[in-house]
């Protein structure tokens, strides 16, 4: 008996229906929310690394564009240009203070306030957004009219990105400036600074559905729950950048590009040295676009540099490797201890035992280079008539009693001992009288 078809099609309709109702909610709502780490100091790097995943957010159509968020703070200019780029975003961009233990500090207040939605982790903190000066010795405070003006636009900018907030949230925001106060994610919540408390990224996803958000004038609903969640990493450049933002990478490649490069023009035609060189020098100038440079101290290392392809080439008994260890050292100091604009953050410290050690090294190489070419003076000739005593050879010519002999792959002038020697003939070298060897015919 045949099925009829319109029993089959209902059967099918039930099915899908089922498996509607039970599939996994994931499944339902199709949505997805990208997310990014935002690690550290605030930086150039940083700065380009959000604008590419707000971007890439609204290429993909993502219903939010999660950033979670731990600085100590950073240079005022980079946070009012990641501030500017999350207001334009047309994706709804959630700030989220994580993970546990982390916190927005400084400019990093004013990037939460900035968000969208602005969420912190249990067990965080945010504020201390006073401005501050650097210096060579660092954090410093800064002339009081100076300081003022600061406070006075940064408060301005707070209460702007604080309207939705009630006036307790922009008092205290206005606080974190003015007195460097810092809260907890729960005081924080509590004053309405933040909107939520969430304990990992599932559990904000919840929380944030259905919250209405302002996005470029225009309010939005955030349909989140159940979204799937795509990270956006960095990619090789932002990677690259990030490693070369620390000092002593920075050191470490301009040390080894200069002496690579030294050792290309001692050893012309050896082109890996002047490759590696090549490499590391531009490596170097592309970390030095990241982190503030004292071009005095730069100077202080190309000398030192200098002085030790010279100390290489005319040796002076280690004067000219002393002062190059010495320059050598107070520029790699000095280079990356350069004054800061108010507000920035210093890059990680230079290590004092990387640079001592370093120096030493290259200080070390050269007293073995020195030592080496001393001990070949003082190796006796590997040639001469001398050395030719007891070896064998043949005469080329007849010797009655000066002739020709073939020793050592060369033609000597020999004069034969104990009578004629015959062309041809083994001979042995017995003697020698100034650039004429001494032979006996040597016997078969």
């Amino acid at each position: 008996m045949k099925p009829n078809k319109f029993c089959l099609a209902r059967i099918i309709c039930v099915a899908l229906a089922i498996l509607a109702v039970f599939a996994p909610a994931r499944a339902q709502s199709g949505e997805r929310v990208d997310w990014i780490e935002a690690n550290g100091a605030l930086s150039r790097v940083m700065l380009g690394y959000v604008k590419r995943a707000i971007t890439e957010a609204e290429l993909d159509g993502a219903v939010a564009l999660v950033i979670r968020l731990n600085t100590p703070g950073g240079e005022l200019g980079t946070m009012q240009e990641i501030v500017q780029a999350i207001r334009a975003s047309t994706v709804p961009v959630i700030i989220y203070v994580a993970p546990r233990g982390a916190w927005a500090g400084s400019a990093g207040t004013l990037i939460t306030l900035a968000g969208h939605v602005a969420a912190m982790a249990p067990e965080t903190a945010i504020g201390a957004a006073s401005p501050i000066g650097s210096g060579q010795q660092g954090p410093q405070e800064l002339p009081e009219t100076e300081k003022r003006k600061l406070v006075e636009a940064m408060q301005a900018l707070a209460r702007s990105l604080s309207t939705r907030r009630s006036a307790k949230a922009i008092q205290l925001a206005q606080d974190t400036i003015e007195n460097a106060k810092a809260v907890s994610a729960q005081e924080a919540l509590d004053a309405g600074l933040v909107d939520f408390i969430a304990n990992d990224m599932d559990d904000l996803l919840r929380q944030v559905n259905g919250f209405e958000v302002q996005v470029n004038g225009q309010t939005l609903k955030l349909q989140t729950a159940g979204a799937a969640l795509k990270r956006i990493p960095q990619n090789i450049g932002e990677s690259l950048l990030d490693i070369l933002a620390n000092p002593n990478i920075s050191f470490l490649l301009l040390a080894v590009g200069v002496q690579a490069l030294l050792i290309e023009l001692s050893n012309p035609g050896a082109w890996v040295p002047g490759f590696v060189g090549v490499v590391c020098l531009a490596l170097f100038v592309y970390s030095i676009g990241v982190i503030p440079v004292n071009l005095l101290g730069l100077i202080f290392i190309v000398t030192a540099f200098v002085l030790f392809y010279l100390e290489a080439h005319t040796p002076t008994h280690g004067a000219l490797t002393v002062t190059g260890i010495a320059s050598l050292v107070v520029g790699a100091l000095v280079m990356f201890n350069s004054p800061l604009r108010p507000g920035q953050i210093r890059a990680q410290p230079i290590s004092i035992p990387l640079v001592l050690g370093v120096a030493l090294v290259n200080g070390a190489l050269l007293v073995f280079v020195f030592a080496k070419a001393l001990q070949a003076q003082r190796i006796p000739p590997a040639m001469g008539t001398s050395l030719l005593l007891g070896k064998t050879g043949q005469a080329r010519t007849d010797l009655d009693p000066v002739g020709t002999v073939y020793v050592a792959s060369e033609l000597w002038t020999a004069e034969a001992q104990g009578g004629d020697i015959p062309a041809g003939s083994q001979v042995e070298i017995v003697g020698v009288d100034g650039i004429k060897l001494l032979v006996k015919r040597q016997h078969e």
